[in-house]
């Protein structure tokens, strides 16, 4: 199946093809045909499957042809940086259109908004976030009785940020003639309850939604809970990542690591609810364009992060739920890449971990630092991988180059190592760098 075989709009082909879009993706192959029929849908994949143009190229086929000048479509999403991807994807894929879009969300001013709401160039699409949409409908600067498509994106979110009753109270609004499409990446009993309500007959598209891509490496590191920090520097230096997400728990959290890594030297940022929008931009700005290589954030913050380039995802702190564990592992590996999800296990995280390999139905490799391991056993019936500490390269000023990379195969992928292994055990990798060879000198 080609994008050809939707019979999309010329002008839309032309922005599929600016994209550098050549072969649909199994979600969009399953969602878009039953869209463009007027169909609802409830989709559910994870993320980096291409689920945005999966909603949006239908939303400009059937917004191409009708009136202009009023909101015609609407897209809900719970975070500003989502809502920001969304409004990317659709300028991309419909700039030959003409068709308007614009976003609607808090912690930045009003009047624009109002005059995309309402005043003489308005948009066909809106993509907003709930509460601020809700404020312009109180005020009475937003109209929903024209819409014709109604889009809830990221729906498990909107549950977990506490948006349940400015969804519903959105929902009275949206014409009973609209069509309504949900997409989530995993399925809690709110939004099952959420999509019966909503949705009618809708075509259920399931693109393995509860298992992370099949082109990433898993490793769990066992560590002292009060030597998280030092091993997440010990593991960033010997992988030297130019693209890894860090997962913390708490906005605090997440502000005191990055503060802890940019002493060290690290190129580091972070992003969470604290930040006010326009740094919550200069960081993810600065992050895909490689200005910082570790972005450090909470799961709500993460939401929206368009970056297909993550190399690596580290969890410095276990997620709560075996579907956050899915998700977070979701931001690496995409667009047939490979990637590695490093994850920091105290003793009061074996629970979960064991739960998470249940869901994923396999077991985890357990990789063990002398210097930072637990002296309990992970799994007492299990043999231990056990590695010794190296130094690492990679931190900001220091003078060093990356080290040439080995590699291995496993189950027929390829992934990048920064050790070999013989029979004597691992071998230090030579560094090239002056730096490097001095530091091999003195330790």
């Amino acid at each position: 199946m080609t994008f050809e075989s939707f019979e999309l709009h010329a002008r839309i082909m032309a922005g599929v093809k600016s994209a550098g879009y050549r072969t649909p993706t199994p979600i969009q192959r399953r969602v878009i045909p039953a869209a463009l029929s007027g169909r609802d849908i409830l989709g559910l994949a994870q993320t980096g499957t291409g689920k945005t143009a999966a909603f949006v190229l239908p939303i400009l086929q059937r917004l191409s042809s009708g009136p202009r000048g009023r909101m015609r479509a609407l897209i809900v999403a719970p975070t500003r940086e989502l809502a920001e991807q969304i409004h990317g994807e659709i300028r991309m894929l419909g700039q030959a259109t003409r068709l308007r879009s614009a976003t609607v969300y808090g912690g930045v001013g009003m009047a624009p908004q109002i005059r995309a709401l309402r005043g003489k160039g308005r948009a066909e699409i809106i993509v907003a976030c709930p509460g601020r949409l809700l404020d312009h409908m109180n005020r009475g600067h937003a109209d929903l009785s024209n819409l014709e498509v109604l889009v809830l994106d990221e729906a498990d979110h909107m549950f977990d940020m506490g948006f349940l009753p400015d969804v519903r109270t959105i929902m009275k609004q949206v014409p009973t003639t609209a069509q309504r499409l949900l997409f989530s990446a995993t399925m809690p009993e709110d939004v099952r309850h959420l999509a019966n309500g909503v949705l009618s007959d809708p075509l259920t598209a399931e693109i393995g939604h509860r298992k992370p891509a099949q082109t990433v490496t898993h490793a769990l590191y066992p560590v002292e809970r009060n030597k998280k920090t030092e091993m997440l520097k010990h593991l960033l230096r010997e992988h030297d990542p130019r693209s890894a997400l860090v997962f913390t728990r708490t906005k605090s959290g997440a502000k005191r690591l990055a503060k802890q890594l940019d002493s060290e030297n690290f190129f580091v940022t972070s992003l969470q609810g604290d930040l006010s929008q326009s740094k919550r931009q200069k960081a993810l700005d600065g992050f895909r364009r490689g200005d910082y290589h570790i972005l450090v954030a909470t799961d709500i913050a993460a939401r929206g992060i368009d970056v297909t380039r993550i190399s690596h995802v580290i969890n410095y702190d276990v997620p709560n739920t075996v579907e956050a564990y899915t998700h977070r592992i979701g931001r690496t590996g995409r667009a047939e890449r490979s990637g590695e999800a490093f994850t920091l296990v105290t003793q009061d995280d074996v629970k979960m971990i064991r739960s998470i390999e249940r869901s994923l139905g396999t077991r985890l490799e357990r990789i063990e630092l002398e210097a930072f391991a637990w002296d309990d056993t992970f799994d007492s019936h299990h043999p231990r991988k056990s590695r010794p500490n190296r130094t690492g390269v990679g931190r900001r000023g220091d003078g060093r180059e990356r080290s040439e990379r080995s590699t291995r195969q496993t189950d027929g992928r390829t992934h990048n190592r920064r050790y070999r292994r013989s029979r004597n055990g691992p071998n230090k990798q030579r560094n090239t760098s002056r730096a490097g060879q001095q530091a091999t000198r003195e330790a």
